[in-house]
């Protein structure tokens, strides 16, 4: 399926308040590692960009960093504006990753949390490449579902399979071998289980673009199917989604 036939600037909009309430946070110990992996300071420069309603965005304010949110969709951007906009070194901008609207040479880091894919490669490399400082760093970072599971976690991605839209929702390692050339890629695994009740569990699901919203026919029978699924595997009223956040990082320029 073509890129543009997916919409991907307006595919969240049906789904924001769900995005920003229950989509998994990131690991903590990520700040840590990027202080020690690639420098990263409480002076760096970010650009989260496609950063949604800002999960990838308030992990780098509260280490103190400036960061540039570069989000193309309105409702998820309006979303990030009302959840962050209390911190001074917030700064919201309708862009996208081909078409930031930064100066030239003026971030030191581009970090991009889950968005990756809907990109267009070609101009967003050129963009990247124009918007970083000499020795520039891009982080990419995904929250992947573990699918070598058992139990509860086997059973819910059988489910997913069942329900989801026929289309990726990852990169390829083509894609990122094409778009980094000839540069080492880093990467760094970070365990990131997610103990959730049936509302965050049910919230979760259908804040993916590609499982069925209200509308579709088919959303009361996933939910069923949920409902029972939850009730054969909670413990004392929740469950345990596992989670790991692949980190991807490398020096662009």
């Amino acid at each position: 399926m073509d890129l543009e036939e997916l919409k991907p600037k307006e595919r969240f909009s049906d789904r924001v308040q769900n995005y920003a309430k229950y989509r998994p946070e990131y690991p903590n110990e990520i700040i840590s590692y990027l202080h020690s992996s690639v420098g990263l300071n409480k002076n760096s420069l970010i650009v989260d960009i496609g950063s949604g309603t800002g999960i990838c965005t308030k992990m780098f304010l509260d280490n103190g960093n400036t960061v540039y949110a570069v989000e193309p969709n309105q409702d998820m951007r309006q979303v990030a504006e009302y959840l962050l906009g209390d911190y001074d070194n917030f700064y919201s901008i309708d862009g996208s990753a081909e078409n930031t609207q930064l100066q030239s040479k003026s971030i030191d880091i581009i970090t991009v949390a889950q968005a990756f894919h809907w990109f267009n490669l070609k101009p967003t490399k050129e963009e990247f490449f124009r918007i970083l400082k000499p020795n520039g760093i891009i982080v990419l970072l995904w929250n992947y579902r573990k699918e070598n599971s058992y139990g509860f976690m086997h059973d819910y991605l059988k489910l997913i399979r069942k329900y989801k839209a026929s289309y990726t929702d990852e990169s390829s390692d083509d894609d990122m071998s094409h778009f980094f050339d000839d540069s080492t890629i880093h990467i760094k695994v970070f365990p990131n289980p997610q103990k959730v009740d049936f509302e965050r569990l049910k919230g979760e699901l259908v804040s993916f673009s590609y499982m069925p919203n209200e509308e579709d026919p088919n959303f009361k029978s996933m939910i069923s199917e949920l409902q029972v699924l939850f009730n054969q595997y909670s413990n004392n009223g929740s469950v345990v989604l596992e989670y790991e956040t692949y980190l991807y990082h490398c020096k662009f320029k």
